[in-house]
């Protein structure tokens, strides 16, 4: 398998896409302004307590204030407390290796009994505000590397489930208990698998320079704030997801593309080779056939081969997805395996679309109805196996006598939703040619000797068909201008853009 990353980037936006053999598998959209995302650590004060729900509502500057459950305080919040009061007030240094930790608090205990109204806390987000709700918050913080994550007042090491080999899982905690810095406890992540002692000290240093940021980013304030932020998304995102399938990056944006490279060295040098920078005049996702794949890929409707297609709808509670067979030629010897031949299929696209739209919470998927439980089996462990790639935690049930598979998939973000469909026109905007005459103004208007015209395929065909005598031709006799027309496949039909050589809108 050839997986490639294309980033998209400009001052406020970054968007990055994981292709896989050539085909989309997840679309991450990054604003430059992003506040709350997970990862991130602020200075929180608590807002209310809400004995009924074991919580507390804790003000972190968003304008809904995040939930804290008491079991996400953490057993070791008390310490917590005490290394914050002391740092606010100077008398704390970052190192805890002497720091005289509290005992746990009790596993069922109460909120009340440990928070009040107007207490200072440091809280990480867990999940990002979602629709009407603020972030979902703990306070028991975290910083993950490469390899390991550290944990404050811990001394546990534990390792990831998917590391199956138990002299793999030996190894590697003899090695970390033997190196990590007292007062901290480590997880051990599924890619330090077979990892030498130098990489995981390497990685645990890092991560402790990443606390001392934490510890001098608390200061005397008494409105809430950041105080760490997580490395930007697309570094995080390689972070998470870089091995040996790798095959390219290629960044559009000169700034990330130095961060990513320098990223890349610093934890596997000699990677950072195949991290490309792209500056062609055609946009970057159009020229990686991303923009078209998106288009196909976030419909209502979503097409499979051979005829059959997926039907996926939201709402507030979950998420339904419709297996149809739709006009898919009847290869197989009789219903039943013509039904597990599609069901198979969309058990494959659809772990698809939950990666590449971030669908979290409950999802319901009604397959074609089969009567042998051995394919019912077969289609339910297709399902799994898919899904062993998706990084989010998940659970899946067995399809139901209706036919009906019932999983879930945990929800840290929005899902991404992109609308593909487009307005009738009727009613809504001026006569469709009145766009060529809007364009043809703003080409006039500009001072610009090249200009680029960035319209719908459609749009680009009828301003360049013609060898002598077309629309474009026309218009650089008159204004005397070079002029290109660049078909985006992702604008709607009367979408349009006037653009200098640098992509800069004019």
């Amino acid at each position: 398998m050839r997986t490639e990353l294309v980033i998209s980037a400009d001052s406020d936006r970054a968007d990055i896409a994981l292709l896989e053999d050539g085909r989309l598998q997840e679309l991450i959209k990054e604003k430059g302004d992003d506040s709350f995302s997970v990862g991130d650590v602020y200075l929180g004060t608590v807002k209310k307590l809400a004995t009924g729900l074991n919580a507390a509502f804790v003000n972190v500057g968003y304008e809904k204030d995040a939930f804290l459950h008491y079991h996400d305080l953490g057993p070791q919040i008390n310490s917590w407390q005490t290394f914050l009061r002391r740092t606010l007030k100077g008398k704390q240094q970052a190192n805890i290796t002497n720091f005289e930790t509290s005992s746990n608090i009790e596993k069922e205990g109460n909120i009340g009994d440990v928070l009040k109204q107007g207490d200072q806390i440091l809280v990480q987000i867990t999940k990002e505000p979602i629709s009407t709700k603020g972030p979902r918050i703990t306070a028991e913080l975290s910083i993950a590397g490469r390899f390991v994550v550290l944990v404050p007042f811990s001394n546990r090491v534990s390792v990831s489930q998917k590391i199956r080999e138990r002299e793999e899982k030996d190894r590697l905690k003899k090695l970390v208990r033997s190196i990590k810095p007292k007062g901290f406890g480590v997880i051990i992540r599924t890619v330090a698998k077979g990892q030498s002692a130098e990489e995981l000290q390497a990685d645990l240093d890092n991560l402790m320079r990443k606390w001392k940021q934490v510890h001098k980013g608390i200061k005397r304030e008494n409105k809430p704030y950041r105080i760490f932020r997580e490395m930007n998304r697309a570094s995080a995102f390689l972070r998470d997801v870089f091995n040996e399938s790798f095959a390219s990056i290629t960044i559009d944006n000169q700034e990330l593309f130095d961060e990513v490279k320098d990223y890349l060295e610093g934890f596997q040098p000699g990677s950072s080779k195949m991290v490309k920078y792209y500056n062609g005049q055609m946009p970057l996702f159009q020229f990686a056939n991303v923009d078209r794949q998106i288009k196909g890929a976030f419909g209502t409707s979503v097409s499979m081969p051979k005829g059959a297609y997926l039907i996926i709808e939201h709402t507030e509670a979950l998420h339904v997805v419709d297996v149809n067979s739709g006009n898919r030629t009847n290869t197989a010897e009789n219903q039943e395996a013509n039904a597990l031949q599609v069901n198979l299929l969309a058990a494959e696209e659809v772990a698809r679309q939950l990666r590449l739209r971030d669908m979290g919470g409950i999802v319901v998927i009604d397959f074609i109805d089969m009567n042998s439980a051995e394919n019912r089996r077969a289609v339910y462990e297709k399902m799994r196996d898919e899904m062993q790639r998706d990084r989010a935690r998940h659970k899946i049930l067995p399809i139901s006598r209706f036919g009906l598979m019932e999983l879930t998939r945990q929800r840290v973000r929005p899902e991404t939703n992109i609308v593909t469909r487009e307005e009738n026109p009727d009613n809504l905007v001026e006569a469709p040619i009145q766009v060529i005459d809007t364009i043809e103004s703003k080409v006039s208007a500009v001072k610009e000797r090249e200009v680029f015209i960035h319209v719908h395929p459609f749009i680009e065909a009828y301003l360049t068909k013609g060898l002598f005598n077309s629309v474009k031709k026309t218009w650089q006799k008159r204004f005397k201008k070079k002029i290109v027309v660049v078909p985006r496949d992702a604008y709607t039909m009367l979408e349009w853009a006037v653009m200098d050589k640098d992509n800069k809108s004019l």
